[in-house]
């Protein structure tokens, strides 16, 4: 794997987005190294704090592969950062990626805690409304990493896979959970099990509590 494509986005405006009417989403090539840190990389604007950024979801990755498909799907070719990446990955396939596997770029090294789930802002971004379907549809997440050793990256550089060790949940297995209204007790312990992101962390928890609630009032009742 060779890291393709290094992708820097400065805080613009946007129309039928979030609130804000700012976004970070529009990611440039940048030829010259880049430093990334535990929060990104430098010069990187985030707009929606809410959802996008913090220290599991500073760097979000993306693979060539996953490129060509939409590419073909879309009928029109697509640029590195298109679709908000920070690094763009060759040989990269998202949905075969397990949460907490890990990947050195250059000096970097970048631990999986999450699938990227599409919003508004990535609709208005590609100019389709209904390109939130069509991006769950697909199935082609993307990767956001959490920051293990910062240092700099640059186009070139070589990428190594790490798998993890610990509890292999599929990228793919939380992608689908997220819009499960009820994925049950054992997936949820499962993914709890695993490195996630926090966000994704803390909502897998209210579903479990939801779920543990549920269940207890059900045996009471028998």
């Amino acid at each position: 794997m060779r890291l393709i494509s290094v992708n820097v986005g400065r805080e613009e405006p946007i129309q039928g987005a979030k609130s804000s009417g700012k976004t970070g989403i529009f990611k440039r090539p940048v030829l010259t190294p880049v430093e990334v840190t535990a929060g990104g990389l430098a010069g990187d604007a985030i707009s929606d704090t809410e959802n996008h950024g913090g220290a599991d979801q500073a760097v979000y990755l993306f693979g060539k592969p996953d490129y060509e498909w939409w590419s073909e799907e879309l009928g029109y070719e697509l640029s590195p950062g298109a679709f908000g990446e920070n690094l763009t990955i060759s040989d990269l396939e998202s949905a075969e990626a397990y949460i907490g596997d890990r990947f050195s770029v250059g000096s970097v090294v970048l631990e999986v805690t999450a699938p990227r789930i599409p919003c508004v802002t990535l609709a208005v971004r590609m100019g389709d409304p209904a390109f939130l379907k069509r991006f769950r549809r697909a199935e082609r997440p993307g990767l956001y990493c959490r920051v293990i050793r910062a240092g700099g990256v640059r186009v070139g550089d070589r990428v190594g896979p790490e798998p993890y060790r610990g509890e292999r949940v599929p990228v793919l297995e939380v992608f689908r959970t997220f819009f499960e209204p009820d994925p049950g007790e054992a997936i949820l312990r499962r993914h709890l099990a695993a490195p996630i992101a926090v966000r994704a962390r803390e909502m897998n928890e209210r579903q479990l509590a939801r779920v543990l609630e549920r269940d207890a009032k059900a045996r009471s009742i028998i």
